[in-house]
């Protein structure tokens, strides 16, 4: 393939705040009185917070019909809040291995890269982690009808940086981001040893392994 563009995803791939998202979630899930075990955590990666508060609704055997629409937006923005209090610290030091090489040996190879992150929070965290001047175009989830799995964030952020699906890669550490990198016909790298991520064309053990060269 003639590689033009990275699409990446960000929680798990960039920079590591998905014990973050736990804490926050577990925090809300409290206050609710609502249920929310350690196993559940894995569920919640990459997909939106809406989605993830059903969830944990039915993980705690509450019919999503009983909460109003108003409802739940309130308690996705006060899960929000408390997750950006968390992350308001984070520094260069949170990037992941590997992570700062790559995007520099993708510039120097004129590739464009773009984030295709279902994490409303984004743009905010690589301002944190001083990695904003990387990306050529960050998606707003908050614009898409569909989350992960399905493909339009990927179709998207392709679209945004004015590269064909053929020629792209897509970064995850999730399955459901991995199925929504294949629906999109972009090639597909999974980042991690979960069973879950067996889709993916390229799998990797972690961020350590990314080289252009691999693809």
């Amino acid at each position: 393939m003639l590689l033009k563009a990275i699409l990446f995803d960000l929680d798990g791939v960039i920079t590591d705040t998905a014990a973050y998202h736990f804490k926050a979630w577990s925090w809300l899930a409290e206050k609710y009185q609502l249920q929310l075990e350690p196993d559940v955590e894995t569920r919640l990666k990459g997909i939106s917070r809406l989605d993830s508060l059903k969830i944990i609704l039915q993980e705690s055997n509450v019919p999503v019909g009983c909460y109003a629409e108003e409802k739940m937006e309130k308690m996705c923005i006060e899960k929000n809040d408390y997750y950006k209090k968390l992350i308001s610290m984070m520094t260069p030091q949170d990037i992941l291995p590997g992570i700062e090489p790559f995007l520099k040996e993708a510039r120097r190879a004129d590739i464009r890269i773009g984030l295709a992150s279902a994490s409303q929070n984004g743009s905010y965290i690589l301002d944190k982690i001083g990695l904003r001047s990387c990306f050529d175009t960050i998606v707003d989830p908050s614009l898409l009808i569909k989350g992960k799995p399905d493909p339009e964030i990927f179709i998207k952020c392709a679209h945004q940086l004015g590269v064909p699906l053929e020629n792209c890669v897509g970064i995850e550490d999730a399955a459901a981001g991995v199925e929504a990198i294949n629906a999109a016909g972009i090639l597909s790298v999974g980042i991690g040893s979960d069973i879950e991520l067996k889709a993916a064309q390229i799998i990797l053990p972690s961020t350590q392994q990314l080289k252009l060269n691999i693809f």
